[in-house]
């Protein structure tokens, strides 16, 4: 990732394409071999609070309170993103975060020291991959490297919860 490969990845969700949250040219490989439009934003994971905070610049209170009291994984779009690859943020300036707590993806963002790209490791508009079985070969031979750990877990997996927070205080559910 730090040369701009993309991965794929099992997260604290889904299976994952992945790459560095900074890096404008990998961010458009992920677009590519989603075949998604890159007006729909992606999701970056991180590793911790201080890690959040170098990417949103002002991160809400109401957001330390979310962060606290969800107890799935749950993803929030902030208002004004910095320090991330424009073609990631949304034309609005915002950005969707989410802290892993998962020990792998946590582990893996912890090394690689910036967000990491987490988005469904499917086509887009096909269903996402639960489990890596559930991966088609095209995403599998587009991407540079397929992470080991897990390959062989056949568990049901969703999706994150999205929240949306606005300027105003606004709290915006967007996907349960």
């Amino acid at each position: 990732m730090r040369k701009g490969g993309v991965i794929l990845y099992p997260t604290d969700t889904i299976w994952g394409i992945g790459c560095d949250a900074t890096n404008a040219e990998a961010v458009a490989r992920v677009y590519q071999i989603k075949k998604r439009n890159d007006s729909k934003a992606l999701i970056c994971l991180v590793d911790s609070d201080a890690r959040l905070q170098r990417y949103v610049r002002k991160v809400p209170d109401v957001a330390w309170e979310l962060i606290d009291a969800v107890v799935k994984p749950t993803t929030i779009i902030y208002d004004n993103a910095v320090n991330l690859a424009p073609n990631l943020v949304a034309e609005d300036g915002s950005i969707a975060i989410r802290i892993t707590q998962e020990k792998f993806s946590q582990e893996l963002c912890f090394r690689f020291q910036k967000p990491i790209v987490s988005t469904s490791a499917n086509i887009s508009g096909e269903p996402s991959a639960q489990n890596f079985c559930d991966i088609s070969p095209e995403i599998i031979e587009a991407v540079d490297y397929v992470c080991w750990t897990r390959r062989q877990e056949h568990l049901p997996h969703t999706a994150s919860s999205i929240i949306k927070l606005g300027e105003d205080g606004e709290v915006k559910i967007i996907r349960k």
